[in-house]
């Protein structure tokens, strides 16, 4: 039985009824691009088929019940003319602040009845959370006829783990689940939220993502400090450059100039992020190029950029891309995500990916001692309801 199936299964168990509607929201990848979109910058991720079915039918009771499929929990909330406020529950709390940012919007969100469940690890870095906002966001503009458009579903999804998750996000991991397509890598600019696809020939690279086992929570990490620290680099900028908005507006010079003003710690950030968004850039035309190997260089130096400047990498990280730049057939590895945790994300030759995996896990369990956890990704569209099934639930 398929997942969306057994999905659509419990819904009925639970509720007595079939799901109104069914909905499938994919985890993402980003290729290159860390830490920059919070920053005005750009970002190139794609869509993975790591997934979260959901089941969404509404009801006439004026109630919020929602059902984790994966942690049989169960939470029920009532709907009231206030928007609604976090609870205690932090997985319910992303299906609350989607609920909560479109009333606030001064749509009429009905009563409704939601079942979930994925294939997205928790804590990999692969954006489960963004998942779980972008699927009910789309179940509930369907479910409700709200008219909105993806890139306002996506808005409003990230303004839900702003203000119910607590972390100050940028706007690519939503965007990139609502906006992929398959086959495609797409460029985000987060400034002016202009967007360009790239094809991406997997039979060319394989994206293979190698799990740290180091479990990461944006909101208890350093994540908001490293936003706060940027925004102080923008504000001694701003003093000299009036028009320096955002990182993206500053240049490598203005910085260096600077650099007294600013400290050690805000420059080093402040680099980062500005030599972060010229490799986007560089990548973008190496990928057009069909040049796999210039375009894993630049992961290279994103990885190296993220550890040393940036500071969010960590040992288990750094030593999954030390392992995968010797073996043969990789094209480039760095971390992905957050940091402090999560995956790597290696573009392997696809006739080398077995023997990638043997070495990796072989190396890997000779440092620390327990197993490495793999997975091969295939870049999918973003979020998508499905046809009915057709099992009896």
């Amino acid at each position: 039985m398929s997942l969306a199936t057994s999905v659509a299964t419990a819904f009925a168990e639970r509720f007595g009824t079939t799901p109104a509607l069914l909905v499938r929201a994919p985890g993402r990848v980003n290729l290159i691009g860390e830490h920059t979109d919070y920053n005005g910058g750009f970002v190139l991720p794609a869509a993975i088929d790591k997934e979260i079915f959901f089941a969404v039918a509404p009801n006439e009771l004026g109630l919020i019940r929602l059902f984790s499929y994966d942690k049989q929990e169960q939470h029920e909330v009532a709907l009231r003319e206030a928007p609604l406020q976090p609870g205690p529950l932090a997985w319910a709390n992303y299906l609350l602040g989607v609920t909560a940012q479109l009333q606030q919007r001064g749509l009429a969100v009905g009563g409704f009845d939601c079942v979930f469940g994925g294939t997205i690890p928790m804590g990999a870095g692969l954006s489960s959370s963004a998942a779980v906002e972008c699927g009910l966001a789309l179940a509930l503009n369907e479910l409700f006829n709200f008219g909105l458009n993806r890139l306002t579903l996506a808005q409003v999804a990230q303004k839900a783990e702003h203000e119910f998750a607590g972390v100050r996000c940028g706007l690519m991991d939503q965007f990139a689940s609502l906006l992929s397509q398959a086959g495609q890598v797409v460029r985000l600019d987060c400034r002016s939220l202009e967007y360009e696809y790239f094809p991406f020939d997997t039979q060319a690279a394989q994206v293979v993502l190698c799990n740290s086992g180091v479990k990461h929570n944006l909101a208890d990490s350093e994540y908001n400090l490293r936003r706060q620290q940027c925004e102080q680099g923008v504000a001694v900028l701003h003093r000299y450059y009036p028009h320096v908005q955002s990182l993206r507006g500053a240049t490598l010079q203005q910085v260096e100039a600077h650099r007294a003003q600013l400290g050690d710690l805000v420059y080093r950030r402040c680099r980062y992020v500005i030599e972060e968004n010229e490799r986007v850039l560089t990548a973008c035309a190496e990928l057009n190029a069909g040049n796999l190997p210039a375009f894993g260089q630049q992961l290279y130096a994103s990885h190296a950029g993220l550890r040393d400047d940036y500071e969010v990498s960590c040992p288990e990280l750094d030593t999954l891309v030390e392992l995968a730049r010797v073996v043969p057939g990789v094209y480039g590895a760095r971390m992905m995500g957050g940091g402090f945790g999560g995956c790597t994300i290696n573009l392997v030759a696809p006739g080398q990916v077995e023997a990638f995996q043997a070495t990796m896990a072989a190396g890997f369990e000779a440092r620390y001692g327990r197993p490495l956890e793999m997975y091969q990704a295939s870049i999918v569209a973003g979020v998508s309801a499905l046809p009915q099934l057709t099992a009896a639930y």
